[in-house]
């Protein structure tokens, strides 16, 4: 192989990276502020630019003053040039949405399943008629789909066959990808732990941004967490990295899904909290559950009220050993239960971390709730793919 041509078309794709980014991040943009924000020379930018033009994957976007010379033109990446698929597989459902390359949301299905322990072929079922339902509903052909993220409840091991391994819904080296593939899912596909794609969705626009140092907390029926480290996500050796839930909060203590004794999980996930709490409708969905259970302890419910202090302050101190352990600027808690839980009683998630964390860390930190709302996961295994076209600079299909 000839070196010379495959650094040239190696410092190609990286340009073509830097300045599809900047445009997604900054845009709209002049080529003389592409210049002077990359680094890259006024004829490189020229270039590249001309060629995205004619890829179409950027656009003219309008002109501005240039202080007495001719107006510059200013360019974006054009959102209309595909979509791309998010999904959130959780215990009960699966969420599929549908965004153009602006991240705006052009449509959402949400299918039930009929277990809190689903099979992984229901789940595929699921999957594929989610996004044939999301898609029919956009208007959008499946041609147009750039590529699909799916974000899953547990450990995704990346190999030469991809398998989930998720204990809390029963699922042993699950081949998900091969499963979707079989049933006719041609676009790219791309998994990654249900925290891990809401980590990178916080990082790019939410509650995360500019944060270095950051821990994403994903609460709902289970929960999980991902480490942000000097800007990357820390994923561990298998990318088991972030099963904060599965950690021992009490020796010995409640039973947890994963079949240990005192996980995390087995204290603040909303499947634990719902189980103690006797009033709870078992007709109702988790959601509307937790809700009707946050309502009541607001009413003056002692039950209720006992109960969410006991959750709050086990969930505060789990975010104090995260502060101990790994010193973030910010911890963001997301997922439905996080948030309702958060929104319910976030100073005293917060003083039950401060309890817990060493001073001088928990005074670098602040605490706040997810910016992206309940469907954080699905908006976030959607950056997947469209984080593959940022990077390469390329459409994944090609």
């Amino acid at each position: 192989m000839d070196s010379t041509r495959t650094t040239t078309r190696d410092i190609r794709r990286h340009n073509r990276s830097v300045l599809l980014s900047k445009l997604f991040f900054d845009g709209p943009l002049s080529r003389l502020e592409l210049s002077q924000q990359t680094g890259l020379s006024s004829a490189t930018v020229s270039t590249v630019t001309a060629e995205l033009i004619e890829d179409q994957l950027i656009i003219e976007a309008g002109q501005v003053d240039s202080g007495g010379g001719r107006p510059r033109v200013l360019l974006r990446v054009d959102p209309a040039y595909g979509v791309v698929v998010g999904v959130d597989v959780g215990e009960t459902g699966v969420n599929v949405e549908l965004f153009d390359l602006a991240m705006a949301k052009l449509s959402g299905v949400v299918r039930s399943l009929d277990s809190v322990r689903p099979a992984a072929d229901a789940v595929v079922a699921e999957i594929v008629a989610g996004i044939d339902e999301a898609l029919d509903a956009a208007s959008v052909p499946p041609a147009s789909i750039i590529g699909i993220g799916i974000g899953v409840p547990g450990i995704v091991e990346q190999g030469d066959q991809l398998l989930v391994h998720a204990p809390t819904i029963d699922w042993k080296a699950v081949p998900l990808l091969e499963m979707l593939r079989a049933q006719g899912v041609i676009a790219p596909m791309l998994v990654g732990n249900g925290a891990q794609t809401q980590a990178q969705a916080e990082m790019w626009f939410g509650a995360a941004r500019g944060a270095r140092h950051a821990i994403v907390a994903l609460v709902g029926s289970g929960v999980g967490a991902a480490i942000i480290s000097d800007g990357a996500p820390y994923q561990g050796v298998s990318s088991s990295a972030g099963e904060w839930g599965h950690t021992t909060l009490v020796h010995g203590g409640r039973s947890c899904r994963c079949g240990a004794r005192g996980c995390l999980e087995a204290y603040v996930g909303a499947e634990s909290i719902l189980e103690q709490y006797s009033e709870a409708s078992s007709g109702a969905d988790e959601a509307s559950a937790l809700a009707a259970l946050v309502e009541a302890a607001g009413a003056g419910n002692e039950t209720a009220a006992a109960l969410l202090d006991d959750t709050v302050g086990y969930l505060g101190a789990g975010i104090g050993n995260l502060i101990n352990l790994f010193n973030p600027e910010r911890v963001v808690l997301g997922g439905w239960a996080g948030l309702a839980l958060g929104g319910y009683a976030l100073s005293a998630i917060r003083a039950a971390a401060q309890a817990q964390a060493l001073a001088q860390p928990y005074g670098q930190v602040t605490i706040e709730l997810s910016e992206l709302g309940a469907d954080a996961v699905a908006f976030g295994a959607a950056t997947l793919p469209l984080a593959a076209l940022l990077n390469s600079g390329e459409d994944p299909r090609s």
